[in-house]
């Protein structure tokens, strides 16, 4: 079986599993990111600018400090804390500016501010079609920029440790719908790595962790997390939902595919 990715690449279910079964014997995050590098020239990293994004955006500028820095993606979903895009703005600053490039930030369509997306759609549309919300402040901006930058390939900050689905996260899958491969570089840490290493790099990371939030998203369905609880426990607490939608585009391809319409 084959699938077709953007810029016309095809990879098969046997490469997949191969590169899987490979990169599960390597030993470090790095040598998974310095594979990524030399298999995908279109490619591009993903964030919310939590822990294990910002740590693969140092990894990379090490392994990349004579040259530009992978392209970085982040959806605004215009409901984002304070403190999340002033951290974009210091990791822009602090990895991208000296070297000329400025990080890709993609909103829902037709909307500068949260203002603009409440008079469009009418105020608390997650609470009243989260579905729907998904798709218009994550689903479909993330799809408007893999097509618009013609990624073939994305690094994400997911990690098998964050439970649920995650649990049988591989190194490497496959968004057929999106027509990219996506790759979990970091894929076998638990939070307790992720942090050391933020730590030890001495980087900026956002200041609700302090006070106890471990995975941030959107203000209205993000809480600290209590002691002994899952690190994502804090998203949307109290459901059973466990994902946003970005990394679960099939379960929105009748939006999509109705918005091609």
């Amino acid at each position: 079986m084959s699938f077709q990715l953007n810029n016309g690449v095809v990879v098969t279910q046997e490469q997949l599993d191969h590169w899987n079964q490979s990169l599960s014997q390597l030993e470090s995050p790095q040598q998974v990111l310095q594979w990524a590098l030399i298999t995908f020239p279109h490619l591009y990293q993903t964030t919310a600018f939590g822990l294990t994004g910002l740590a693969t955006i140092d990894m990379l500028s090490r392994m990349n400090k004579e040259s530009e820095m992978v392209p970085l993606i982040f959806i605004d979903t215009l409901h984002q804390f304070p403190q999340t895009l002033e951290l974009l703005q210091k990791v822009e600053d602090r990895y991208y500016a000296p070297l000329g490039q400025k990080i890709h930030i993609f909103k829902p369509e037709g909307c500068s501010s949260e203002q603009d997306f409440a008079q469009k759609y009418g105020d608390f549309l997650w609470e009243k079609d989260e579905d729907r919300y998904d798709f218009l402040v994550k689903v479909e901006p993330a799809h408007r920029a893999y097509k618009e930058l013609s990624c073939t390939a994305v690094l994400t900050g997911r990690r098998k440790s964050q439970g649920a689905s995650r649990a049988q996260l591989q190194f490497v899958e496959l968004d057929e719908l999106n027509g990219i491969i996506k790759i979990n570089p970091l894929a076998l840490w638990d939070f307790d790595q992720v942090h050391a290493y933020i730590k030890e790099h001495n980087m900026p990371y956002n200041e609700l962790l302090d006070l106890g939030y471990k995975s941030i998203g959107d203000y209205h369905s993000t809480q600290p997390v209590a002691e002994g609880e899952d690190e994502r426990a804090g998203r949307w607490k109290g459901k059973a939902k466990t994902e946003c939608g970005i990394h679960e585009t099939s379960r929105f391809a009748q939006f999509l595919n109705a918005s091609k319409t």
